[in-house]
């Protein structure tokens, strides 16, 4: 499930709409997610930017916040409600490097728990670069909004979590730039850096990346 009702108030934009490397960022997040997730649900945070969304998504199914003004909790049950499988993967749309390796390990992590959150410094998690076992992240964001709770941490406190160590996802990214995201115009720049540095604008590359593991696969096959 992709969250894409970000406002992006200090970025002066809707996350999902942005394009920074060419193509909006919801379509963008949509081509990662489709490799690692059989089915896809896109989240919208009201019937407005849901109708918006549509043509961007074809292949995704929609869905939107239950009640409004409680952001990421909002969105994370009715995600959670929408998912056809035991685990589901939740990112947002503010992710421009996401690595598909790193959401299959989390799928593998996940295994026996009710969550995969990766961790990091001073215990910060990323509840929104995370797998969860849909059932119980589902009820434990309804319980969230029922007593009027905000935080997105607020639905773990029950939950038998894994927290995953940063260290166990730098062999797959080195850099950790899976895990960055796009909150202000500093980062925006900062993403178009990184990008031009690894090779190229306009999504190439994530199509590198995809490019570079068939013909992986191909060589394996010989």
């Amino acid at each position: 499930m992709i969250l894409a009702g970000g406002a992006g108030r200090r970025i002066g934009s809707e996350k999902a709409f942005l394009e920074p490397f060419g193509r909006t960022m919801i379509e963008a997040t949509v081509e990662v997610v489709e490799e690692v997730a059989a089915d896809l649900v896109v989240v919208a945070r009201d019937f407005d930017q849901l109708s918006r969304l549509r043509g961007l998504v074809p292949g995704a199914r929609l869905a939107s916040d239950p009640v409004q003004g409680f952001g990421p909790v909002a969105g994370l049950a009715a995600g959670m409600e929408a998912a056809s499988g035991e685990y589901a993967l939740a990112v947002g749309c503010d992710l421009p490097f996401l690595n598909p390796r790193v959401l299959e390990l989390l799928f593998d992590l996940a295994e026996g728990h009710d969550a995969a959150v990766p961790e990091g410094k001073s215990g910060f998690l990323e509840p929104l670069h995370a797998v969860y076992r849909a059932g119980p992240m589902a009820r434990a964001c309804r319980e969230a909004l029922a007593a009027g709770e905000r935080r997105i941490r607020a639905p773990l406190e029950g939950l038998a979590v894994r927290t995953v160590p940063l260290n166990l996802l730098r062999p797959l990214d080195p850099e950790l730039l899976s895990l960055f995201n796009l909150n202000t115009d500093e980062d925006l720049i900062e993403a178009r850096r990184i990008e031009e540095v690894r090779g190229g604008a306009g999504g190439r590359g994530i199509r590198r990346t995809r490019q570079e593991r068939r013909s992986l696969s191909r060589l394996e096959s010989l």
